[in-house]
């Protein structure tokens, strides 16, 4: 019987030992020591943003401890209490802060602690200070969102203006937009052709432009060099024009106006008859009789011409 009972009593032995054993080595899995002094404290979040059982405290980088309980707060209000198991030998300052931040790129959450000034310390059991990191989708989001309001302004414009061009570029208005891109294209080609034309005119009659260049290089220097004479005529035209101002040559043209109605006046009267000049112009009888007097009186001096004697009588005493 004795043998039996030291059986079992060693079964029973070896089963406690495996029994401190499987929960020392679970609880060394989840970062909690067995036999090492440890505290509690507690941080309030409105979201823990990913955050799970197990994930680990940190400062400064380095792991201190995990998070042990995350559960709502029993007053309803929506707030998450995270229980903070961290070891005793790290001491906290009051104004310590719990921030909630990515550990790495694959987006796992952990706890980091961000020691405050103050120099007091804080108790087991205290709530800290809490903040939550944004992570580098939301920082990116949040960088983005301008953009995606941008672009989807954007896109709504390039809608509206899909709409309008749609609605304006009729089947009519396409042919005249079309017809007009013929007109350029013609008038471009004119504009070439006459480009072209305007060039093989210059190489033609460059001599020609050359030689009115000169021409014209020499006229301007013969004005440079006769400057002066050109003075003294522009001079001279002055005083000339100055003294056609003194001649009174409104009046004088005024007198021949008056001399030349006078002599319209007398023709007007030679013409009609009047006065012994008109009589004299305008009488047919008397033309034909001072025609026929002075016919007669070239007879006579053609008959003394030729008889002076008959005319002339010589006596002798």
């Amino acid at each position: 019987m004795a043998i039996k009972y030291k059986r079992e009593l060693r079964i029973g032995i070896v089963f406690i030992i495996a029994t401190v054993v499987l929960i020392w080595g679970l609880m060394y899995l989840k970062g909690l020591e067995l036999f090492s002094s440890s505290r509690i404290f507690y941080a309030v979040y409105d979201n823990v943003d990913g955050l799970q059982v197990s994930n680990p405290v940190t400062l400064n980088g380095l792991q201190i401890g995990q998070v042990n309980v995350l559960s709502f707060d029993k007053s309803h209000n929506g707030k998450i209490i995270c229980e903070l198991y961290i070891k005793n030998d790290y001491p906290l300052t009051k104004n310590s802060v719990a921030r909630i931040r990515s550990s790495s790129l694959l987006g796992s959450k952990e706890v980091a602690i961000i020691l405050g000034k103050s120099t007091e310390k804080i108790k087991n059991g205290d709530t800290l200070k809490t903040e939550i990191e944004a992570s580098l989708g939301s920082e990116v989001n949040k960088q983005l969102l301008p953009l995606k309001v941008k672009a989807e302004n954007l896109i709504s414009s390039i809608d509206s203006v899909a709409t309008i061009v749609q609605l304006v570029l009729n089947r009519n208005t396409r042919e005249n937009l079309v017809q007009a891109i013929d007109h350029v294209k013609d008038a471009l080609a004119n504009i070439s052709h006459a480009t072209f034309s305007l060039d093989t005119l210059v190489s033609t009659q460059k001599k020609n432009i050359a030689g009115i260049i000169i021409n014209v290089e020499s006229i301007s220097r013969n004005l440079k060099q006769n400057n002066e004479k050109i003075t003294n005529i522009i001079s001279n035209l002055s005083d000339l024009s100055d003294s056609l101002a003194k001649a009174r040559i409104p009046a004088t043209i005024m007198q021949v106006n008056t001399v030349v109605r006078s002599l319209n006046t007398t023709l007007e009267k030679i013409n009609k008859g009047e006065g012994s000049l008109g009589l004299l112009v305008n009488d047919q009888k008397l033309y034909i009789d001072l025609e026929n007097a002075a016919r007669n009186l070239n007879l006579l001096i053609e008959d003394l011409k030729a008889n002076p004697k008959k005319y002339l009588k010589v006596s002798v005493f």
